[in-house]
């Protein structure tokens, strides 16, 4: 897997140190600044403690099944802003440099918030899902959308079915929809939710 977060701290020199103090006691293997340096912080064949206590597709140690990238940006809490062009230039590169080595396939390229979606918020609904999907690096949205008119209840079926831990019903369908439909992230299961999830599953049935 590769997870994407962001820093969510006032300055990258304040992330990079953080991430190199052991007392902090969390990692990951690179991090990206928004003129697209590229800082590696952990070699990809060790375990970097990006992750937290996280779920995919049924994977319960994601920081041992994952390499890390750390993007900075303030966070929604410090002044959330999109990512700068130069930055996802180098993003994009990294991934599919990763993604080449370890064979990761796109929907296995993932934000925090996908695999942390009642603690998290990170990359956030900003980031540049949509470019990493046109490179093949990530899922695309569906171009089709044929509502399967599931019920909510069959909508978290689907959602849990497509990689999502759907154990807390609202953060996760936020979190979908940051990652999936980022222009609306009020949480409402509608038909434009539901259409793009029958999409996203269709290659599976």
């Amino acid at each position: 897997m590769i997870v994407l977060h962001y820093t969510g701290m006032q300055s990258a020199a304040a992330a990079l140190d953080r991430l190199a103090d052991p007392v902090a006691k969390v990692s990951a293997h690179y991090v990206v600044a928004e003129d697209g340096v590229v800082v590696r912080m952990v070699d990809e064949a060790n375990r970097a403690w990006h992750a937290g206590k996280s779920w995919w597709r049924g994977i319960v140690d994601v920081n041992s099944a994952s390499v890390g990238i750390e993007i900075v940006n303030p966070g929604h809490e410090f002044g959330y802003r999109p990512f700068p062009a130069p930055q996802m230039d180098a993003v994009e590169a990294l991934v599919r440099d990763i993604a080449g080595r370890w064979r990761v396939a796109p929907a296995m390229t993932v934000g925090h918030s996908d695999v942390a979606p009642a603690r998290k918020d990170d990359p956030g609904e900003l980031f540049d899902w949509p470019r990493l999907a046109r490179a093949g690096l990530a899922d695309r949205i569906p171009a089709a959308r044929t509502d399967p008119n599931w019920s909510d209840a069959g909508f978290m079926t689907a959602l849990g079915r497509y990689g999502y831990d759907v154990t807390e019903m609202q953060p996760a369908v936020v979190a979908f929809q940051r990652h999936f439909r980022p222009g609306d992230i009020g949480g409402a299961i509608d038909a434009e939710c539901r259409a793009i999830l029958f999409g996203l599953l269709r290659p599976y049935l």
